[in-house]
């Protein structure tokens, strides 16, 4: 059970950082967006 244990953290842990990448690009996108449809009004 301990041996096992770190292999599912660690997989958990990519998971989070790949889906926290993905939040990130998309807040960074969103914020272009805006401010290209800001300078354009």
């Amino acid at each position: 059970m301990m041996k096992f244990l770190p292999l599912v953290n660690w997989n958990n842990g990519m998971v989070m950082i790949a889906i926290f990448g993905v939040v990130c690009v998309a807040l960074v996108g969103v914020v272009l967006v805006f401010l290209y449809s800001g300078k354009k009004k």
